[in-house]
């Protein structure tokens, strides 16, 4: 039989409060060496994610958007809508301004490792927060988890 999301998932795993200051995010990731945390409100939904991808913003730093100017107008040739959201990501204080919104990409515990494979390679993602039927966050699932079991799991096998 087909192991399923919850057979392997962390459960319960570290969280961090949209509010909580952006250090508090950068010191919890680098002492326990992972990539993202879920983001969830007071009520234990989820409400974004925030990865170290997020976070070097803080250092990298943000270029304007190539624009040119004809008869007094600007025209932007790229969008600037992105470069305010990147200045927002390389300002923030908190974890709500620098975390990704969404969509999220979330999983069932009950689904498939196939499938939850399947999902990251569509989505391009390394993690995803595992919700029960209200919503609300019980697990996550990381790549380095489904590596885990096909290192462990017979070759003949789903």
């Amino acid at each position: 039989m087909a192991k399923t999301v919850a057979d392997v998932m962390t459960p319960n795993p570290l969280v961090i409060d949209p509010d909580a200051p952006l250090k508090d995010a950068i010191a919890l990731l680098a002492r326990e060496r992972i990539g993202g945390l879920p983001v969830v409100d007071r009520g234990g939904k989820l409400v974004g994610f925030i990865s170290e991808t997020d976070i070097i913003w803080q250092e990298s730093g943000v270029t304007p958007p190539a624009y040119i100017t004809i008869l007094d107008s600007v025209i932007y040739l790229e969008n600037p809508a992105r470069y305010e959201k990147e200045l927002h990501k390389a300002l923030g204080q908190t974890v709500g301004e620098v975390m990704s919104k969404g969509p999220i990409v979330t999983i069932a515990p009950d689904r498939t490792i196939s499938e939850a494979a399947r999902l990251m390679n569509q989505k391009r993602v390394h993690r995803l927060p595992v919700l029960d039927e209200s919503k609300t966050m019980i697990g996550i699932l990381t790549c380095g988890d489904i590596i885990r079991v096909m290192a462990t799991s017979p070759e003949d096998e789903d």
